[in-house]
């Protein structure tokens, strides 16, 4: 800046863009709240059907976002502006008060261009009336006074560009569209920046020269500023992406390891996730230099680095261990998983590994036992299983699919590969387990957020979710998509094959089958596929998924076949059904035949879940009747998870034993409310009978298929007990004194039916 700008500057042309960028915030806010409160409201409740199920609500859903977005950015700006007229207002102050102050000792500045300037006497003695007095300086008095002119400049300049520099940043973070990106004024904003300069450097350095020192410094200031957008894109486009990879590599796994300070592994293993969450913050910026990056960083997928560090890895083996932590683009995942698979595929031979062998030894994961780091493909799905929406369009179904998917040609062909055509090998560490295969774990948890809408770790009952905020049904008709395709999947003939040699993945096929309980319960409800029960079972978001009836079968006698999805589906099931009968009270006939309905469909459901089981523990313990029913009894133990739901949004969470967020089930209810048909599995108190069988394991041992099966029986009454308790004026009906025959035949018919529908047991 140079010095006449300043100490003549006309402000007023800023004054009017504050009051232009007050008025627009003002507007924009109003705009934004029409548009959530009114716009999107109507949108959620609204009945829609065909495209406009999708297509519609989709582009209502992200118009009212774009508002609030709009809206933010506008406020950031204002805050900036406002907040760098201030300073240059009280800089502008400074300098004529300075330069008054030189005045006093006969000095005064004069412009010289370009930012520079010189000082002088304001008046030679030589040239001075007759008779005037020159105040007398020294030489001392003109250091001074030029090191406080200088300051003064300097700090207005910094000012004046740094404001330029955040607010081009600001605007490039979206190319179309507007930035969420929120600062309270420009030192904040360009304090971000100036510490992503300032720790970029430290990336540039070769990483066996960087001190501890250094390497603590770099993780704090990326700790603390990892989600930041502005922060995230100066440093990521101060560093080029194979730079990135080659000093993450050389920090994580220096000549593998050899003579490196052990206080370096802990900086490491924080590295991995403060650089990881950073670079995904990176991404979400539509700026031209991130696009480059992101483009530059796919290109580098498949080439070796360069390096002796981790074995020389390629692209792809260094970013997946990144992007395991992280809110990563949409798009870029795409773009990076398609290659990668693409890579991958023509690699895909048996004993010939190019990922899991003998010769590569780099350690890039620090952050799970079973898993050193050396399968991208790893990497990758926990990337996917963080990022609902990259995931939701990986798996998407493909177009031109029916109404429900009967045939392979309807599945995507990343799905299909990485289910049934991929070799997956166990990467554990020396300590870790090697019967599990975090590969196959980490698939799973991208199918969870691909069909549930949630990251698959999220806490949905806390908000503790980067993505999805709050307790809310996060289905849609794309999710359900996903949904189709795995449950046609791992419901075929060769679905118990799938789920046996996949044993990583029967929590997460729990869980998305207690996800979507209430669209099967649907396919279920009627005689085939006719007569679908709309009634008892309402859509809750458009486009729901659609099983078919034989599909919904084969999907839960799969289930029912791992201790760990029967225990999650059953517990899903049974408190769907209790929330359907408090939704519908015997206050209208209307309601009553739709709670008879939920109750007989849920007691078949639960009978196909049960038989599977009892099949099952004695295919797999046929020589060991005591390991069978030991397998029974604690299958039984699902009804424990009662204890832990928790209600909001019209979904429940159900912590699984030893519950951590990651171990939280996302199940639909039928009302939006807790009522007292759910009150009576949230709380409930254990059978006694199992709970001592867990003090005993001889008692425990006692579980036989017949007392499982009562204790099925059982439940079911329980569950018509209730309900007559709490609509007692149905005891004299005579319809209601034929459900107890109905629930029996309901759950007899799910038991009975697995003998000649649904999957066999897996006799592997």
């Amino acid at each position: 800046m140079d010095l006449d700008s300043l100490r003549f500057a006309n402000l007023s042309d800023l004054d009017a863009a504050i009051t232009d960028w007050e008025q627009m915030v003002a507007k924009l806010k109003i705009l934004q709240e029409d548009a959530e409160d009114d716009l999107k409201a109507k949108s959620d409740k609204a009945n829609w059907a065909g495209e406009n199920a999708t297509v519609t609500r989709a582009f209502v859903d992200k118009t009212a976002a774009e508002f609030a977005d709009a809206h933010t950015q506008a406020d950031t700006i204002k805050k900036i502006v406002t907040d760098t007229r201030g300073e240059l207002v009280s800089y502008r102050t400074q300098l004529n008060e300075a330069i008054d102050r030189g005045l006093k000792k006969n000095l005064t500045v004069r412009d010289t261009g370009e930012g520079t300037f010189t000082v002088t006497m304001n008046i030679h003695p030589d040239r001075a009336a007759k008779g005037t007095t020159v105040p007398e300086h020294s030489q001392q008095d003109v250091d001074a006074f030029r090191d406080e002119i200088q300051n003064i400049m300097k700090k207005a300049t910094e000012s004046d560009t740094s404001a330029a520099k955040v607010l081009t940043l600001l605007v490039g973070q979206a190319k179309s569209g507007f930035s969420g990106a929120s600062y309270a004024d420009r030192d904040s904003a360009a304090k971000a920046v100036e510490e992503a300069e300032t720790v970029a450097k430290i990336l540039k350095k070769d990483a066996h020269d960087v001190t501890l020192t250094e390497l603590n410094t770099l993780n704090t200031t990326l700790a603390a500023y990892r989600n930041d957008p502005l922060f995230a894109e100066r440093f990521a486009t101060q560093v080029e992406p194979k730079r990135v990879l080659e000093f993450y590599a050389g920090v994580a796994d220096p000549y593998q390891g050899m003579g490196r300070d052990p206080k370096f592994h802990e900086q490491a293993k924080q590295l991995q996730k403060n650089l990881g969450i950073t670079l995904g913050t990176a991404t979400l910026s539509d700026s031209d230099k991130m696009q480059t990056w992101e483009a530059d960083m796919v290109k580098l997928g498949p080439e070796r680095l360069g390096i002796d560090d981790a074995n020389d890895p390629t692209g792809f083996g260094v970013m997946s261990n990144l992007m395991r932590f992280g809110d990563y683009d949409d798009q870029f995942l795409n773009s990076y998983g398609d290659k990668l698979l693409a890579y991958d595929k023509e690699r895909n031979v048996e004993d010939m590994s190019p990922w899991i062998n003998n010769w590569n030894q780099g350690d890039l994961n620090f952050w799970d036992k079973n898993d050193r780091g050396r399968d991208p493909m790893t990497g990758f799905m926990e990337a996917l299983g963080h990022n609902p929406d990259a995931s939701t369009q990986f798996f998407a179904q493909p177009e031109g699919a029916g109404d429900t998917v009967d045939k392979d040609g309807e599945l995507n062909e990343h799905l299909k590969y990485l289910t049934q055509e991929r070799i997956w090998l166990a990467d554990q560490t020396p300590d870790g387990d090697d019967k599990f295969n975090a590969g196959k774990d980490a698939l799973g948890h991208a199918l969870e957020s691909a069909t549930t809408g949630y990251a698959y770790d999220a806490d949905p009952m806390t908000g503790k979710d980067p993505l999805h905020p709050g307790s809310a049904d996060h289905r849609t008709a794309a999710t359900a998509g996903v949904m189709e395709q795995v449950a046609y999947l791992y419901g075929s003939d060769k679905g118990p094959e799938m789920l046996h040699k996949q044993s990583e993945l029967a929590d997460s096929l729990g869980k998305m089958g207690a996800a979507y309980i209430d669209d099967i319960d649907y396919s279920l409800s009627g005689i085939g596929n006719h007569a679908l029960d709309d009634s008892a079972y309402p859509a809750k978001y458009a486009g729901r998924a659609n099983f078919g009836n034989e599909g919904a079968v084969n999907f839960l006698s799969v289930l029912g076949q791992s201790e760990t999805s029967h225990g999650v589906v059953s517990a899903a099931q049974h408190l769907y059904t209790l929330s359907a009968l408090d939704a519908f009270p015997a206050t209208s006939e209307a309601n009553i035949d739709n709670a008879h309905d939920a109750m007989t469909t849920g007691a078949e459901a639960r009978g196909i879940l049960d038989h599977s089981r009892v099949q099952q523990a004695e295919t797999t313990y046929k020589d060991d009747a005591e390991q069978a029913n030991k397998s029974l009894g604690r299958s039984g133990d699902w009804v424990k998870l009662g204890a832990g739901v928790v209600v909001g949004g019209g979904i429940a969470a159900i912590p699984l034993p030893g519950s951590t967020a990651a171990a939280l089930v996302v199940a639909p209810m039928a009302a939006d409310t807790v009522g007292d048909m759910v009150n009576t599995f949230i709380g409930h108190e254990v059978d006694k009978s199992i709970d001592d069988a867990e003090q005993d394991a001889t008692e425990k041992s006692q579980m036989t298929s017949q007392e499982f099966y009562n204790k099925g029986t059982d439940q079911l009454g329980s569950t018509y007990e209730a309900y007559l308790k709490e609509n007692p004026e149905l005891g004299d009906s005579t319809d209601f004194r034929d459900w107890t025959q109905d629930l029996e035949n309901g759950y007899d018919l799910g038991s009975s039916q697995n003998d000649y529908r649904g999957r066999a047991p897996y006799k592997g």
